[in-house]
């Protein structure tokens, strides 16, 4: 399992690169996005245009401050995908985009994310994104674990707003 963190760019990027990477040698994989449901970021047409590799969101096109009840059902609504795709013996690699986000906000349950973990087939590769933090329990499960820090970005330094083709 595979599980990326942190202040610093580059998570989803990350888990984007080593699913297409894979897709080169004829694994499947599939993304799942939560807390994600805009459907014109970069990714999601990248993924449309290449074989083996599937995506689905869950969540709604606005940033959350604090969730909502459309955002709790569409946790329980991403989980259940989960388990789903997971177990299905179809998939080589899953990616569990902003599950550490989900988890902090309290729209995932961490008890649910551990058993998705303890239960998954020994073949699946298991990718976990997350924002600034990651729940301790996930991070004593990893096999990689990595940290992105940022040293200087844009954003702070001057005031540059997400770029499109770059940032979404």
């Amino acid at each position: 399992m595979q599980v990326y963190f942190g202040r610093g760019k580059g998570k989803t990027t990350a888990a984007l690169g080593q699913g297409f990477r894979a897709t080169g040698h004829g694994f499947k994989v599939y993304m799942i996005q939560f807390m994600k449901g805009y459907p014109q970021y970069g990714e999601v047409k990248a993924i449309e245009n290449t074989q083996n590799f599937d995506l689905k969101q869950f969540g709604t096109p606005d940033l959350i401050a604090t969730p909502g009840e459309i955002d709790f059902e569409e946790g329980r609504k991403g989980m259940e995908f989960a388990e789903k795709i997971i177990m299905s013996d179809e998939y080589d690699i899953v990616i569990l985009d902003e599950i550490g986000v989900a988890v902090e906000y309290g729209i995932v349950k961490i008890e649910d994310v551990l058993k998705l973990i303890e239960n998954k087939p020994e073949f699946v590769e298991l990718i976990i994104t997350g924002g600034p933090k990651m729940h301790p329990k996930i991070k004593e499960r990893a096999d990689l674990l990595t940290e992105m820090r940022m040293i200087k970005h844009y954003y702070s330094s001057k005031g540059i707003k997400a770029r499109f083709g770059i940032e979404h």
